[in-house]
């Protein structure tokens, strides 16, 4: 048996800055969209690249931003300004080390509330600035920047 050789990563991963998203990063996605996008009070994005003044641009899973209309004649290939929150769910391949770090730089770069999910522990912990953070393991949680809700039982199922 031949040793298993690294792989390179992909254009996508050097882009964003981190792993491809697999099977259950993708699913709890889609779950937090939908669970956002019923209060129908803000613009719910994925993979919405940010405009920050450092490189690397980080590239969120998800960024929520006051409610905004479609304009398909006008495009934004980087969004110049801070979203309210930003979600980061772990994949099986990334530390929880690099997502705090991203974490705290959008919280630098103006973001009210970051949520990284941790899909093996159903958990999510909610960083808000000057360092205060929980974590929530069951239950309907309210996001402290936009007021929005989403029921643990449903992300993760």
């Amino acid at each position: 048996m031949s040793p298993k050789v690294a792989e390179s990563p992909t254009p996508y991963e050097v882009e964003r800055g981190k792993p491809m998203p697999s099977f259950n990063h993708g699913f709890i996605q889609a779950n937090l969209i939908y669970e956002f996008k019923k209060h129908g009070t803000h613009s719910v994005l994925s993979e919405l690249k940010l405009e920050m003044q450092e490189l690397p641009n980080l590239v969120p899973d998800i960024s929520i931003v006051p409610m905004q209309k479609l304009d398909l004649h006008h495009d934004q290939i980087r969004y110049p300004e801070p979203p309210l929150m930003t979600v980061e769910i772990l994949s099986p391949t990334q530390g929880d080390y690099m997502v705090i770090q991203n974490a705290h730089r959008y919280l630098e770069f103006g973001v009210k509330s970051c949520w990284i999910v941790h899909p093996t522990a159903h958990t999510i912990q909610i960083i808000e600035p000057e360092g205060k953070s929980a974590v929530f393991s069951e239950g309907v949680i309210t996001d402290p920047a936009t007021g929005l809700t989403v029921d643990l039982a449903a992300v993760f199922s």
